[in-house]
């Protein structure tokens, strides 16, 4: 009876490790990799940020924060969606300071799903999404994204897939992984959608400061009718290079984020006090740190999509946000997870199968551009090396 008691839960049981955190796991049994499967920014925070964060800690404000966030927090991020949307949110009930934009989605997914509910997600799309509707007890309904549409979508890719159950729309725009951008009149059509069928929408902004070659990022919130429907999830990680501080936000209609507030406290609290010092800094400070670095992310890009198009048996679509490649390699004839375990054992370059991010990422990679120029320089010429050796042993 003991032994049936500590089984996990059926809940549990539905989570697999995901293969990004499968492909760290295994890149530490390989010396010499240069690894491009890391989603993250390869430069440290802006200086006036980390000083934020060591005066906060000297000052003393190492204690509990209200469970919202701090109140000059909450009004800054206010700001910020009423500065770059036009969008009215209250501070005291509307917006939400998290861990980061993952726990955002999750509470947004717990607030909002009962039992069943079904949950559109793009696929290939972020690997927490699926997870999160699945321990919040929802089921998955993948909208696949087609390299022939540059990896968007609109209302048409969606509306036959909508049923009685349908009750959330996630949108993540720049998307990871492809870096496929949604146009105005992708949104707005997606937006007439919702509105239609009486969908809730999360809109995963976490890359909209990374946008390339004159594209606008538009917030899905600010179309007609989607303020009072739409939960926008932000993050503090991408654009100001804070992966490791774990902190992000979201701002929504008061009654879901009530909701949301009451998840996240019996769950977390409140979010680590010199860490939102630090976020408010970075919100209210100078903003040139952001523009060095996508200009830096859009030369990298460059090269990268240069590189591994003249590679032969790859083909890449430029992408025109956040900071990866989705090549397509199926012309080599392998899963994704084979190719990438290829490039890990004969050309030390670490990449995540694009299978990781949904059964629609079959026949693709996902390639971080988040390190550096030299690396990148040296990676690319690894690859042409190993898929050269590969095309001799193949006509052998």
């Amino acid at each position: 009876m003991l032994e049936q008691n500590l089984r996990k839960s059926k809940r549990a049981s539905k989570l697999k490790v995901s293969e990004i955190r499968r492909l760290f796991a295994t890149v530490r049994n390989f010396p010499d990799i240069i690894n491009l499967g890391i989603g993250e920014p390869d430069f440290n925070p802006p200086k006036h940020v980390i000083e934020a964060a060591e005066k906060a800690m000297d000052e003393g404000k190492t204690h509990y924060s209200p469970t919202s966030g701090i109140p000059e927090l909450l009004e800054a991020i206010a700001e910020k969606t009423k500065r770059d949307y036009n969008l009215d949110y209250n501070p005291e009930t509307e917006v939400l300071v998290t861990i980061g934009a993952t726990e955002a989605v999750f509470l947004a997914l717990m607030a909002t799903i009962n039992p069943g509910d079904e949950v559109l997600v793009p696929d290939p799309g972020f690997v927490t999404y699926k997870p999160s509707v699945k321990v919040a007890e929802g089921t998955v309904v993948p909208i696949p994204l087609k390299e022939e549409n540059d990896f968007r979508f609109n209302a048409d890719s969606v509306r036959s897939l909508i049923t009685k159950r349908s009750r959330i729309l996630i949108i993540n725009s720049p998307h990871n992984p492809t870096g496929s951008v949604l146009s105005y009149e992708d949104l707005n059509s997606i937006a007439k959608l919702a509105v239609e069928h009486d969908l809730i929408v999360i809109s995963d902004e976490v890359y909209e400061k990374i946008t390339y070659d004159g594209v606008k990022h538009y917030c899905v919130a600010s179309f007609p009718g989607m303020r009072e429907r739409t939960i926008v999830v932000n993050s503090f990680s991408k654009t100001y290079a804070m992966t490791g501080f774990r902190i992000g936000f979201a701002v929504g209609p008061e009654d879901i984020m009530s909701a949301m507030k009451l998840i996240h406290y019996y769950t977390v609290a409140c979010v680590n006090s010199p860490t939102q010092y630090a976020a408010l800094t970075a919100l209210t400070g100078p903003q040139d740190f952001v523009s060095s670095m996508v200009r830096e992310f859009d030369r990298r890009r460059k090269f990268v999509c240069k590189r591994i198009n003249e590679i032969e048996g790859f083909s890449c679509i430029t992408p025109k946000g956040a900071f990866y490649v989705f090549p397509n390699i199926k012309s080599f004839g392998m899963s994704s997870k084979e190719f990438a375990r290829f490039l890990l054992e004969e050309a030390k370059v670490a990449a995540v199968p694009g299978t990781g991010f949904g059964r629609y990422g079959e026949g693709y990679l996902r390639l971080s551009y988040a390190t550096s120029y030299e690396k990148l320089e040296e990676a690319m010429n690894r690859i042409e090396r190993a898929v050269k050796k590969l095309e001799k042993s193949s006509s052998l």
